[in-house]
């Protein structure tokens, strides 16, 4: 079947559509208003469905599957609690720039406002997290509408798109419209390349910086492997220190003598520290979030600011910038390159101060920790994870919580598209389904979901998925008994008070794995640790792996909530009262 001026039922169109599409992968959940498309699918074998546990997963997986892969991440859901259900997918794609097609069954057009059967007003729900959506009522629209989907998630920011399919329209019969030659010019164009002037200006602002920063985020990966690739020559040509967002690790390596560590928050105090007292800043692909800003009227308050980004409504959004550059960032990015090859390099020995000023803040060695022979520590368990796994092909996955926050800090990333997490959004809930969608992609590799024992259990589900489909994903759960990240706040900002952060009545995990096919390994002390690790790696099914680590162990540096990058909590400084230097006069947390 070509796919060209064929007469076909909708629901044949959806397949070819995807066929058309380059889609090899489908994660989703069958229902009444769906089940036209899932006939078809049973009829084919070109494109594989993964039948997950619950349809949150399904969005998680595609996620996982597009940032692992660079291409769209493809759901497909039934109406109603369907299409509901995969909304926190939605934003948190949304949020994180992650190209997802979601296709979603709908009551027939006839019933559509008569409160049916699990209707739901889908495109008004979606509407606010989505790039956009389409409620299709005729299916002679049916193809053109998906080709148009894939390509506006896919072009521009990526982000995620719905198409809303009412059942009869997949039972009508129409003619499928091919995909268009992409020289077909359509409403939506984004800006590609940068003002050159504007480009010019970049990098003369970037020649004559006394203490420049290289600032990265997300967008780079988005924007392909050639866009890494020119950040870490721009890097060498600059000799600027680089810094990035949680989403940016592996843009450039970790392993790299530029590489300060991930910045914001819970960031490197040199990192956080540069980006206080630096002089011209070069922000690349990255929005200004304000887990990387701290307190915006103390933000980098003496540097001249370049933001560079493919998304015109991400500029001065936040941070007023001196030079704005809209375009995508790989295109950018060959274009200062390329420019400042041509001009004259400035002198290294012009920011040889501000090197040996970042030596002496490297010199705090701000994610240090108190070692201890029989209580795993949350960060020694992630370095030997790391130790044992950096030199196989490893994809990283997390949920939310302190956990994430170690793994950025001690897991080195030197490649892009191998770290998967929620960043915007902050999706307990994540990681695990991500990391069944990064192994449908990638598998025989190794993919690790490094959790929390609570966010783990919001969707535990989907180890029934993995264990059907034979997807041999790790589950590394740093076990503290608490919601970590909500205990730390609760104990820094509100008095100790532990509102409802213990987790109690946990289950055995081992069990838990076992009950649904998979293998369970628990462990807890640290001798025993880096056996246990090597034993789940060469496990060639699903593990969950309890690892029990220090309860009250807090994740440092932090830069407590309204305050300035340059007021950092230290781990050696995190004292009663330096704490209440975070607190108001009226004793109310900072928020």
């Amino acid at each position: 079947m070509t796919g060209k001026n064929m007469e076909m039922t909708g629901a044949e169109m959806v397949l070819q559509a995807m066929r058309d599409n380059g889609v090899e992968h489908i994660f989703g959940y069958p229902g009444g208003a769906v089940l036209p498309i899932y006939d078809e699918l049973h009829q084919q074998d070109t494109i594989e469905h993964i039948l997950v546990r619950h349809e949150q997963g399904a969005g998680h997986m595609a996620e996982g599957y597009a940032r692992s892969t660079g291409k769209p991440g493809v759901v497909l859901v039934t109406s109603g609690p369907g299409a509901t259900n995969v909304v926190t997918a939605l934003q948190d794609a949304l949020m994180d720039s992650i190209p997802m097609v979601c296709i979603t069954g709908q009551v027939p057009t006839s019933l559509i406002g008569t409160d049916a059967f699990q209707e739901c007003d889908t495109v008004g729900i979606t509407r606010p997290c989505t790039k956009h959506n389409w409620l299709v009522k005729d299916v002679n629209d049916l193809a053109r509408i998906i080709h148009e989907a894939f390509r506006i998630a896919t072009s521009g920011r990526p982000g995620p798109v719905v198409v809303d399919v009412p059942k009869d329209v997949q039972f009508a019969t129409g003619i499928y419209t091919p995909k268009p030659d992409v020289s077909v010019k359509s409403s939506y164009q984004p800006k590609l390349s940068g003002d050159l002037d504007q480009i010019r200006a970049a990098v003369e602002l970037m020649a004559g910086a006394r203490r420049p920063i290289i600032y990265s985020g997300g967008g780079v990966i988005n924007s392909g492997p050639e866009a890494s690739q020119l950040l870490r020559e721009l890097v060498e040509l600059t000799g600027a220190p680089i810094t990035s967002t949680l989403m940016g690790l592996g843009a450039y390596p970790a392993s790299g003598k530029n590489w300060l560590g991930m910045l914001g928050m819970h960031g490197a105090y040199e990192a956080n520290m540069a980006m206080h007292d630096c002089d011209v800043m070069l922000c690349i692909g990255a929005r200004f979030d304000d887990r990387i800003t701290g307190r915006l009227d103390a933000f980098s308050p003496n540097s001249k600011k370049i933001h560079i980004d493919i998304d015109a409504s991400s500029i001065n959004k936040i941070v007023r910038v001196d030079v704005p550059i809209i375009g995508d960032v790989g295109h950018v990015l060959e274009d200062m390159v390329r420019l400042w090859r041509a001009s004259k390099a400035p002198d290294r020995k012009q920011i040889a101060d501000w090197w040996s000023q970042i030596g002496r803040w490297r010199g705090r060695n701000s994610f240090a920790y108190a070692a201890n022979a029989d209580v795993i520590m949350p960060q020694y368990a992630i370095q030997r994870l790391y130790e044992l796994t950096k030199d196989r092909d490893t994809y990283i996955t997390t949920e939310v919580g302190q956990h994430q926050m170690w793994a950025a800090q001690f897991y080195g990333f030197e490649q892009p598209n191998r770290w998967m997490t929620s960043g915007g959004l902050g999706t307990m809930g994540y990681g695990f389904p991500a990391a069944i969608g990064v192994q449908v992609a990638h598998r025989d590799s190794l993919v690790i979901d490094i959790a929390g024992d609570a966010s783990i259990q919001m969707c535990i589900q989907e180890m029934s998925c993995a264990v059907q489909h034979e997807l041999p994903v790790k589950i590394f759960i740093l076990n503290n008994q608490y919601m970590g990240m909500v205990r730390q706040w609760q104990q820094l900002l509100h008095g100790n008070r532990l509102s409802h952060s213990y987790t109690e009545s946990m289950p055995d995990f081992v069990k838990l794995a076992e009950a649904y096919g998979g293998v369970g390994i628990r462990c807890d002390k640290p001798r025993d640790l880096d056996d246990a690790i090597r034993t789940m790696i060469d496990t060639p099914q699903p593990v969950i792996f309890d690892c029990r680590v220090a309860s009250l162990a807090n994740c440092f540096p932090m830069i407590p909530s309204g305050k300035a990058h340059n007021d950092m909590l230290l781990p050696d400084e995190a004292t009663d009262e330096a704490v209440a230097s975070a607190i108001d006069a009226k004793g109310r947390a900072l928020v």
